[in-house]
Formats: C-alpha cells, structure tokens, sequence
C-alpha cells in the first residue's frame, strides 16, 4: 500500500505561562512533554477515489471517503445563470433550512473586469471577485447554488458570524485612487475603493456595503468574539510586516444581527516592547501582555486626479493603514492569514512567521518573513498573546494558510506552499498529523500538487469536512470518515 508519513510532534511549542493565562484547547501545546511516538498507522494517508469519477484527487486516512463538486476547470452554470468563477478560497459552512449545509464562498480575482453575477447589483461594475453561495448534502450533492456577493476583488478569506452571516475580505487596496499592484494592471477602470470586508447572510445576498470602519488595508480573515461584540482581524501584507487588528462595533452584533459600520479600529501593541518583531523567530513559551492603539484613520482616500493615474502607489497605500499603528508601537507579524475563535481564544496563522528577522520594513519580494509558519493565540480576558507552535521547518509544517477548529478543539490547517499541500491537524494535546495530501492533476495531466488547500470548515453537525483546492481554477471537496477516530 502507498502511503504519506509524514506526522511530527510539537517540540517545545510553548512552555506552560499558567493556565488562567493560556486555557482554550490548545493548552495541552504549552503544558504537555514531546508527544511519545505510537501507533496511529490508521492515519496513514493512501489514494482515495473521488465518488463524483472515480479520478484520485486526494489522499485520505483509512475509512475516509469524499466527493468534489464545483470544478472550474469546465464551465459551471449556477441557478442564476452566473457562470461559476474560480480561485475558491475561504469558506463557511451554516445550517440550511431543508437538513442540508450551505456553504458560502469566496472568490479570489483580482484586476479590472466584468463582475460575475447580476452587474447591476455589483459593488463595482469593474470588480470581478465576490462570493458564491451553495446549497449541497452532506456528502457533498450540490441542490441549488447563486451569486451572493459580487463586484469586489480579491476575496480571500473571512469568518463565519454566530447570528448567521459570513464576513468576506478583500485583500487589496486597488482602486481608482491608487497605482497599479503587484500585477501591473492599472486601476483607473475601478469605480470604487476597494479593502474592505463585506457581510455576506447564510441565505441570502450581501447589500454590498462595505464596513469601512473595519479597515482598508490587506485583509485576509476574521474571528468574532461573541462575549465581547469585538472582531479581530488578520493582514497579509505581502512584502511588508503585518498587523493584528480588533474592530469594536458602534451596537453588538448579536443584539443587531449584524456587523455595523462607524466602530473604532485599533491594532495590537506588546507592552513595553515598541514595534516588537513578531514575524523572527521566539522563543520556547513565548508570550506577550498587549494592549491596542487606536487607527484614527481606518479607510483613506488618496488623491485622484480626474482621467490620470493615482500619483500613489499601491506599495504606500497598503501600509497607510498599518503606519498609523506602527507610529505608535504596534507590532510586527509575517503575513497573518487565517483565524478562528474556539474556547475564549483567537488562533491566527502567520504564514512565514519563524526564522531570522528581517531587516527592513519592505518591500520584501519574496515576501516579509523567514520561516515556514507560526500559529499564535490572543486571550481576550487576560489581553496576553501566546505563541502555540512554530514550524521547525517545512518538512513539519509548510506555510500555514486557512484555519478551522473540530467539535474535538483540533485545529485543522490548509498548507500553501510551493510544493506538496497538506491539510493538517494539530490536537489539543500536541500532537501535527496529517489529514490529507492534494494529489489533484488537471485533465491535460499536469500535476496540480503544489495547488493550496483553502476555506476548510466543517458542517454544523461535524460530520462533513468541506474544503477547497484552489488550483488555477477551483474546485471544492467535501471529505467525511472517522474523524474521533483520527484525533479530528
């Protein structure tokens, strides 16, 4: 039999700081010795057949078994009559009304074009990013899916609300008042600013208004804490450090049933530690008291002179939000991409984190960070952030991206890297394993291998692991199996 073996142990994650400072699932990573080596030969991964064809598109754990719907790589017609876009990435999955789950998705496209959906809903009639909602089964039947989001750009990821709603990010600053980004293309074909986030309702469409309270700057994702009414978000700003960040809204949400606009922003701040550089590598049981510093400019507009190009730049734009924090102390991080709020704790990946510091503020072209991925904790009660797990190196974990949390408190990761892509997990009791291999190959036969996992959310009742592989054109998975048996 094939197998992947490629399970590690979390060594030295984080010491133990007390546990009315750390608690929440994880904090078997800062209390527990190095996990002894055992047999768990049942979450050998093995080639797996796709129940949609029968092609091999992942490999699984013993008793696993998946379907893929939703493949871009041949047109898909939703019931709108939208043709499906690709480059699926964050996603979260709700209760429908009918027993079945729906999943809303993003959609991850950048540049000037000709939105997806009923133009004359778009945000932007140039905007061609936005989300996708899907009705399917459990074992991932599609039953009706339509456009719920569109005229934005490069939504990547986001983070399910507990009244219903799924928050959507755009990581990018592009806009008429800006120069062209990473891509060249220029920007004066955009009709509106874009940066923002978007709420997006389970079972229905986004009103399309963007929260500009909550920031412009490179989002990637949000966690909400439901005892406080606060959202914190992550950044990815490529090539230069990122923030952490927490948006107060003016009412809370659960009482209004949405996330409203005209809150404060403000960006984490170590104590005593001014601009204190998170993204190098820390040390054994690091943690932080923090406090947060106010951004009394959340959403610029820069000059824009009628029919030119902005005079400014994408790179001075993207960091024009995170400046003002760090003016005032604010830390650095590498590239903080997904988040989750499990047990009172906010978990959020930075994707390069670790590693010998950088020694500029960027732009870093290969972007800011040396190492192969952090996943960090904040605790809201006792303001303290704690480091849960740095990557030794890429053959243990490799450039964590999109994360989710079991019924079980395990934190399952999609890698996204440049070579194999895992899922992984990481139990509350230390222990990195793997869930599942991308093997998926495009119907010319080239091998789509290095294409990253993205949006993993697991159904209401926990019994469907629903996920993207983003590949040049997307497609979604749902995965099912003994997921108590495997630690998930």
């Amino acid at each position: 039999m094939t197998k992947v073996d490629r399970r590690a142990v979390l060594r030295g994650a984080a010491a133990a700081a007390g546990g009315a400072l750390l608690g929440g699932p994880f904090a078997g990573f800062a209390a527990g010795p190095a996990y002894a080596d055992h047999d768990d030969s049942f979450r050998d991964l093995r080639p797996i057949p796709d129940l949609r064809d029968g092609a091999v598109r992942l490999w699984l754990p013993e008793d696993f078994a998946y379907r893929s719907f939703h493949d871009t790589e041949a047109p898909v017609v939703l019931d709108d009559g939208t043709n499906l876009p690709g480059r699926h990435d964050g996603m979260a999955a709700f209760r429908s009304k009918h027993g079945n789950v729906l999943l809303v998705r993003n959609h991850e496209l950048n540049n000037p074009g000709a939105p997806f959906g009923d133009a004359g809903k778009a945000y932007d009639a140039k905007g061609q990013g936005g989300c996708t909602t899907t009705e399917v089964t459990s074992f991932g039947e599609v039953v009706r899916s339509y456009t719920s989001l569109n005229g934005t750009q490069m939504n990547c990821s986001g983070g399910p609300m507990p009244w219903g709603s799924w928050i959507s990010c755009e990581e990018t600053v592009n806009g008429p008042d800006v120069g062209p980004d990473f891509t060249g293309a220029p920007n004066t074909p955009l009709t509106q600013r874009h940066g923002f986030i978007f709420e997006v309702p389970a079972d229905g469409e986004s009103d399309r208004e963007p929260i500009t309270s909550a920031g412009r700057f490179a989002h990637e994702s949000v966690a909400f804490d439901p005892h406080d009414g606060v959202l914190y978000l992550t950044e990815d700003d490529f090539g230069f450090p990122s923030g952490f960040y927490r948006y107060t809204p003016p009412e809370h949400p659960r009482q209004t049933g949405r996330l409203g606009n005209g809150g404060r922003l403000q960006m984490l701040r170590v104590k005593d530690q001014p601009n204190a550089n998170l993204a190098a590598a820390q040390p054994a049981g690091a943690a932080y008291p923090v406090e947060w510093v106010d951004i009394d400019d959340p959403a610029p507009t820069f000059p824009s002179p009628p029919g030119l190009p902005a005079p400014t730049t994408n790179d001075t734009a993207l960091t024009q939000v995170a400046r003002q924090g760090w003016a005032q102390g604010a830390a650095f991080f590498s590239r903080l991409e997904g988040s989750a709020y499990d047990g009172g704790v906010v978990y959020f990946t930075s994707t390069q984190g670790g590693g010998p510091a950088e020694t500029s503020l960027g732009p870093i072209a290969d972007g800011y960070g040396n190492g192969s991925g952090q996943v960090w904790a904040y605790h809201p009660k006792s303001s303290t952030l704690s480091l849960v797990y740095e990557s030794p190196g890429p053959d243990v974990l490799d450039f964590p991206d999109n994360v989710t949390t079991s019924k079980q408190g395990t934190l399952v990761v999609c890698e996204d890297n440049v070579n194999d892509n895992f899922l992984r997990g990481l139990t509350p009791d230390g222990q990195l394993f793997d869930i599942a291999l991308n093997r998926l190959v495009s119907s010319t036969g080239t091998p789509r291998f290095n294409d990253e996992f993205a949006g993993s959310t697991f159904s209401p009742d926990g019994h469907t692991l629903f996920v993207n592989i983003q590949a040049s054109r997307g497609m979604t998975f749902a995965i099912w199996g003994p997921w108590r048996k495997i630690g998930v």
